[in-house]
């Protein structure tokens, strides 16, 4: 499941891919390396805006009414419409050009760069909240929602995220539960590029 990001074309060609605004985001540079807590773009309904990857459940509480602790950075698709912590999340779609995990042991483990074949925009299906902080700050914050992998990503993790063809956009985000629900299914065999990442990356 996505644990890193990565977006490296310019973030008008993103705006312009998608038919939108780029001024909301227009500020945003290339990066080779996104990871939780930091700032992505994420397409609403409303157009493209900046979000904090990783959602923080204040005030949220799970089936048996505790408070959830845990920063949410991935929603698994099989709970996500049915869980009380993510009751009231809007939707969004996170715009990348892939996603990296990582195989092996502790110290020794190897990270792979993963990305469409046809080196088009990767978008994964989200859910968006608000966090309102002491003071009355709003933070908007955004989480990928996964689902089981494909016969491309099962040999590296046991999920990946929901992956939406772009003519699905608008039904994720405006659609029915029901509607959406259809969409949260593993991408077609075949159409993902699997390679190792240079390590350099990350430090």
């Amino acid at each position: 499941m996505p644990g890193r990001l990565f977006l490296t074309r310019p973030i008008s060609q993103v705006a312009d891919a998608l038919n939108v605004p780029l001024d909301p985001v227009k500020s945003e540079k290339p990066r080779p390396n996104i990871a939780p807590n930091e700032t992505i773009a994420v397409l609403t309904a409303n157009g493209l805006s900046l979000m904090r990857w990783g959602i923080i459940p204040v005030g949220r509480v799970n089936a048996r009414g505790r408070p959830v602790m845990e920063t949410i950075i991935n929603a698994r698709s099989e709970t996500v419409f049915d869980k009380s912590v993510f009751s009231g999340v809007g939707r969004g779609v996170v715009p990348v050009d892939g996603w990296y995990e990582w195989t092996g042991e502790k110290r020794r483990k190897i990270a792979w760069e993963i990305s469409l074949e046809s080196q088009s925009l990767l978008y994964f299906a989200a859910i968006t909240d608000v966090w309102t902080a002491p003071g009355g700050l709003t933070l908007p914050q955004v989480a990928t929602v996964t689902c089981p992998p494909n016969r491309d990503v099962q040999k590296i993790h046991h999920r990946m995220g929901v992956i939406l063809d772009q003519e699905d956009i608008p039904v994720w985000l405006d659609g029915s539960d029901e509607d959406a629900a259809q969409l949260m299914t593993p991408l077609q065999n075949g159409l993902l590029k699997i390679r190792r990442a240079d390590p350099s990356i990350f430090k």
